[in-house]
């Protein structure tokens, strides 16, 4: 039996970006009912991003707010500015158990909804806050999308060449790291909830979820004194160690060499050719003096072969390689299609689009449900009058006087 560990739990996803939406989607796959409160005044970025900038659907088109959203949820377009805006958040407040938000500091208390306002609406709701600096310190106030947060946190000065300016990782790494630490922290708090009866607040700054990830390079600046070094595609442990070309239009292997016995079955795969048995290459430590040479030699050898061939060939000798994949190659990658990692959804705008379930991990006893994304305020009735019992006189009252935009 599909076990769904969520069922019951009432979620506000009050979010804006990137980062939230994925906070509440990990407990929407499970179960969990998911009230999505938008604002067509004011849209998520994510949504205006699309292909159309006009016509029917402009604010459905967004690739990026479909990707992020590929769970079901019910859509409910609010109208903040409006005070019967707020008395309907409230009355939200009151039927929900958690609430997600990832607004600039401030901008709840504003509006009356704090944290302190929100426990007096409701003693067990969960608040849980994310943005880019936290909610207190010196930096508070200050707003920031992931590229910049990300580099704050010094994750874009780890990768590079020693000759030139870092190589960003991604421009908004840290909107992929939050969630996950983000996650664990809800999920924790929604177990403190089902115990005690009581919610809590968790602020969570995405510059200390990155910093967390820098562990091992703080720890040795603060132990050793060493600073990080840029060095390109070397390794310290491993050579020949790097992306390597192959056939094909922009076609690239991953190869990493870490012991003398792996050296020696790479040398056994390339067919023993003279150049592997000159003493400059017999240590670890003679191949990495003479990295620049090797390289070259190598990607003489892989670029005679497709990366998939290159890649199967040092596998089966036990020498750690692997294709650097293209989004084509893993949309059709065999591993990701036995393990279900696609799935396709039709959407009212976009047509037939492949979204990936749940990252990381399955449960043995529950599948990850995924679902269209939803359209902004596609289910606003439904919401005000299933869900919170409004009467329907009162619903059509609200909408007649802009509360619903």
């Amino acid at each position: 039996m599909d076990h769904k560990p969520f069922e019951g739990l009432k979620v506000l996803d009050f979010t804006w970006g990137g980062v939230g939406p994925f906070q509440g989607n990990f407990l929407s796959y499970y179960g969990a009912t998911i009230v999505r409160i938008e604002s067509a005044a004011r849209p998520d970025v994510t949504r205006t991003g699309g292909p159309d900038k006009e016509g029917p659907g402009r604010l459905e088109r967004g690739p990026t707010f479909a990707v992020t959203h590929p769970v079901k949820k019910y859509g409910i377009s609010l109208n903040m500015a409006h005070p019967g805006g707020i008395e309907v958040f409230k009355k939200l407040v009151a039927w929900a158990d958690v609430l997600v938000e990832s607004f600039t500091t401030g901008m709840m208390e504003r509006h009356g909804l704090g944290y302190e306002d929100l426990k007096k609406i409701n003693p067990r709701i969960i608040m849980q806050r994310s943005c880019g600096y936290g909610h207190t310190g010196p930096m508070a106030s200050q707003p920031g999308f992931g590229q910049v947060v990300t580099s704050y946190t010094g994750l874009y000065t780890i990768t590079g060449w020693p000759d030139r300016l870092s190589v960003p990782i991604s421009l908004f790494y840290t909107d992929h790291l939050s969630p996950l630490m983000g996650g664990l922290a809800l999920m924790a708090a929604i177990d403190y909830q089902r115990r005690t009866g009581l919610g809590q607040c968790i602020d969570q700054s995405q510059i200390e979820t990155g910093i967390n990830y820098l562990a091992p390079i703080v720890l040795d600046y603060t132990v050793n004194g060493r600073q990080l070094a840029l060095t390109g595609n070397s390794s310290p442990v491993a050579s020949p160690y790097g992306a390597y070309p192959c056939k094909g239009t922009d076609r690239w292997l991953a190869i990493g060499v870490y012991s003398d016995a792996e050296w020696s079955n790479f040398c056994k795969v390339l067919g023993n050719p003279e150049w592997t048995g000159a003493a400059r290459f017999s240590t670890l430590d003679g191949r990495t003096k003479n990295k620049e040479e090797l390289d070259r030699l190598v990607g003489e050898w892989t670029s005679k072969f497709t990366a998939e061939q290159a890649m199967a060939m040092l596998q089966s000798a036990g020498v750690a390689a692997g294709v650097i994949a293209t989004a084509q190659d893993s949309e059709a990658d065999p591993q990701l299609k036995a393990y279900d990692f696609f799935r396709e959804l039709d959407h009212p705008y976009l047509g037939k689009l492949n979204f990936y379930h749940p990252p990381g991990f399955t449960l043995s006893e529950a599948t990850a449900q995924l679902h269209r994304p939803v359209l902004l305020g596609e289910n606003t009735e439904q919401i005000c009058t299933e869900f919170l019992g409004m009467p329907k006189e009162e619903f059509d009252r609200r909408t007649k006087d802009g509360v619903f935009d």
